[in-house]
């Protein structure tokens, strides 16, 4: 009983501390606190190695990637201000295409896919993956011609039987 007492005595004064509303002003700090930096302001190079430590604390984090887990989110939006602060950097636009296929953003992981050149065969893996998807999506809701199209991108990537049993189903 004396220990819910004492609890309870805790906090209520914390309570009451909280609603207090006076103002004092004694400090004479005239520096404000830094404010966080987003992506937009820090470097391409800062915002690589952001995307990296978020994506691999996002895959700590959650079970299935999606774009809207916070730390996934972090890791795209990183990756993407990297890609779009050094175009010239493969490094970085390849990246962004790999967070956009781990995370299912399937248009867009094409689309990073389609403006690269020369694909290693992992990155092939995963422009084909997308590409499979996009297909899919499209021969479900009945859009055939732009299914073909998906297809025949994807086999262009990489012949997998994904896109061969979608392309079977366009016959």
């Amino acid at each position: 009983m004396k220990k819910i007492l004492i609890l309870t005595a805790f906090a209520l004064g914390s309570l009451a501390a909280a609603q207090d509303t006076t103002t004092t002003t004694t400090s004479t700090d005239t520096t404000a606190a830094p404010a966080m930096m987003g992506p937009e302001s820090m470097t391409p190079e800062e915002n690589f190695a952001k995307a990296q430590e978020y994506a691999t604390q996002a895959d700590v984090a959650y079970p299935v990637p999606f774009y809207d887990r916070t730390l996934w989110k972090s890791a795209v939006d990183s990756a993407y201000y990297a890609s779009a602060g050094a175009t010239d950097n493969r490094d970085y636009m390849a990246y962004l295409g790999q967070l956009y296929t781990k995370t299912q953003w399937w248009i867009n992981a094409f689309n990073v896919w389609s403006k690269m050149d020369d694909l290693t065969d992992a990155e092939k893996d995963w422009a084909s993956l997308s590409a499979a998807k996009l297909a899919y999506i499209a021969l479900n809701r009945g859009d055939t011609e732009t299914a073909r199209a998906y297809v025949n991108k994807g086999m262009e990537w990489k012949s997998t039987p994904s896109l061969a049993a979608i392309s079977a189903r366009l016959q």
